[in-house]
């Protein structure tokens, strides 16, 4: 649900080309988020795409953006979800200049698979700011 408690969007479904590397799972946190079923702390919502706070931050802000699609990583993202993943950036920095941290700077990541350390299969960025980020991560 979101803060206004008003239940949030469901996942939009999609057929599957067959060069998808993952197969979605829709029992996944961030779909059960969506669905209303797991809290969250919204920080925005429209159409395509949902973002909230991190509930392990890795910084003092920490948030999330997530489309509203189905996409279980950016590897399975095809040419036809290139405005969503537009919008998806857009979105971050949008949040980020709503919660002022924009001026000061924040790191955007997109975890690729296991191998990158994405934990979740559904296609998310992470926006942390509010200490030193050191490069090279990890």
């Amino acid at each position: 649900m979101s803060a206004s408690g008003a239940l949030l969007s469901t996942v939009e479904p999609r057929p599957r080309p067959n060069w998808y590397l993952l197969s979605y799972d829709p029992t996944n946190v961030f779909a059960r988020i969506l669905r209303g079923e797991v809290p969250a702390d919204v920080l925005h919502e429209d159409d395509h795409c949902l973002a909230f706070r991190d509930v392990a931050p890795q910084a003092p802000t920490h948030f999330l953006v997530i489309p509203k699609r189905e996409i279980a990583s950016l590897s399975d993202a095809g040419p036809e979800d290139a405005g969503l993943l537009g919008h998806l950036l857009v979105t971050a920095a949008k949040v980020a200049r709503d919660l002022g941290i924009a001026e000061g700077g924040s790191r955007v990541v997109i975890n690729d698979g296991a191998g990158a350390g994405q934990t979740v299969f559904h296609l998310h960025v992470h926006v942390l700011a509010g200490r030193p980020l050191t490069w090279p991560p990890g």
